[in-house]
Parts: structure tokens; C-alpha cells; sequence
């Protein structure tokens, strides 16, 4: 075996743990339907200039990165993007959407497109806290989740 080394995680190495992980949820759950999920903007040199990024398992989307470059935002784009994400979400059989961002990002944003902070984590980064976001999709609520068993 050996010791353990600390160094920054290659997206191969990432890969590989949320593989694992991925098979031990499953086996744990029985919920096998996991899929990743990205949705682009480009420009007219294929470079992108907003996106999203993250998975749908188990009638949840989790988004992991949203971004629109800095020149192109006021403009709709990123509630075209979410519009996009949540329509796909929901073509998934999504019945909630998470995301995690931070108070110096763009919380008004998604409470304007109906996330609810879950969570917040003060002082993540110092000086600020990062809000765990939900927005319930097609009908399914807090209520329902409850009966399933899950405890969010």
C-alpha cells in the first residue's frame, strides 16, 4: 500500500473517484439511472461563454458549475441557460434541482428563478457563505421527499 501523497487531483483522478462512489451509491440504493449533464453557449469560434454542468440521479439534477463570461451577463442568457437545465431536468424525470453558490455570487439570480436556500455554510470562503440552493420541479415538494425517506 504505502503512504498517502497529497497533490492536485488531475480531472482523470476525480474522474475515477466519483466513478467509485457512483457504484457504491448505486449498489447502496438500488438508483441506477445517473447521467451527466452539460448544457453550452458558444460563440462563433466554438468557444464557450456560458454553461452548466453537473448530473441527474435519482430525480435530481445537481448542478456542480454555472457560468456566463463576464461581458455577456445582464443580458438573459443565464436564465435561458437554467431555462435549458430545468427543461432537460425534467425530460430527465428531475423532480428537484440543486445547486450550491456564495453570497458574493449570484444568489438574487436564483431566488428570482424560485430556489429556496436549504443551507447556508457561514464563513465559506471567510468572509462569506456558500448557500445550498433547491428548486422543486413538476410538482414534487419537501413533503413528498419526506415519505420517500430521505430527510432534506
Amino acid at each position: 500500500m504505502g503512504r498517502f501523497e497529497i497533490e492536485e487531483p488531475s480531472s482523470t483522478d476525480i474522474e475515477f473517484l466519483e466513478g467509485q462512489l457512483y457504484e457504491y451509491y448505486v449498489a447502496t440504493t438500488g438508483i441506477s439511472d445517473g447521467r451527466g449533464l452539460g448544457v453550452f453557449l458558444r460563440d462563433e469560434s466554438m468557444n464557450i461563454v456560458a454553461g452548466a454542468a453537473g448530473y441527474t440521479w435519482g430525480e435530481t439534477c445537481e448542478l456542480r458549475q454555472v457560468w456566463v463570461a463576464a461581458p455577456l451577463r445582464g443580458r438573459g442568457l443565464g436564465r435561458r441557460l437554467m431555462d435549458e437545465v430545468e427543461a432537460e431536468a425534467v425530460r430527465r424525470g428531475c423532480r428537484q434541482l440543486v445547486l450550491t453558490t456564495h453570497t458574493f455570487q449570484a444568489p438574487e439570480f436564483y431566488r428570482k428563478l424560485g430556489f429556496d436556500v436549504v443551507s447556508v455554510l457561514p464563513d465559506f470562503p471567510h468572509g462569506y457563505s456558500a448557500l445550498v440552493l433547491r428548486k422543486p420541479l413538476g410538482g414534487g415538494g419537501h413533503a413528498d421527499s419526506l415519505v420517500r425517506g430521505s430527510t432534506g
